[in-house]
């Protein structure tokens, strides 16, 4: 079993950064593909990013790419999510999870933390 525990969101103002984190525990994050969701109130859950194992394969969603940076601390079994350029409609809810394979496809992730919330005010 991992746990998965994000943190980091906050109200910022459009065009602001902010840097998410998700710290596990359990097992160490180095035997998964890492994986960054949101859902906004209202929609569907939808892919943000991910990372392999390593750290050296790296996928965007369009609507993030070039505004969103993931990465991972294997030794700190914490993986990020730094985004710049914040636009009102990133506003959602940030959840990480920890799976098997390198996909943008939810059901394919095995472990998921509860969430931090992320508010762009226009």
């Amino acid at each position: 079993q991992v746990q998965l525990v994000e943190s980091g969101g906050g109200l910022v103002q459009t065009g602001g950064s902010l840097k998410l984190s998700c710290t596990a525990s359990g097992r160490t994050i180095s035997r998964y593909v890492m994986g960054w969701f949101r859902q906004a109130s209202g929609k569907e859950r939808e892919f943000v990013a991910r990372i392999s194992w390593s750290g050296g394969n790296t996928d965007y969603a369009d609507s993030v790419k070039g505004r969103f940076t993931i990465s991972r601390d294997n030794a700190k079994n914490t993986v990020y999510l730094q985004m710049f350029g914040l636009k009102p409609e990133d506003t959602a809810i940030y959840h990480c999870a920890a799976g098997g394979g390198l996909t943008k496809y939810a059901p394919r992730y095995d472990y998921w933390g509860q969430g931090t919330q992320v508010t762009v005010s226009s």
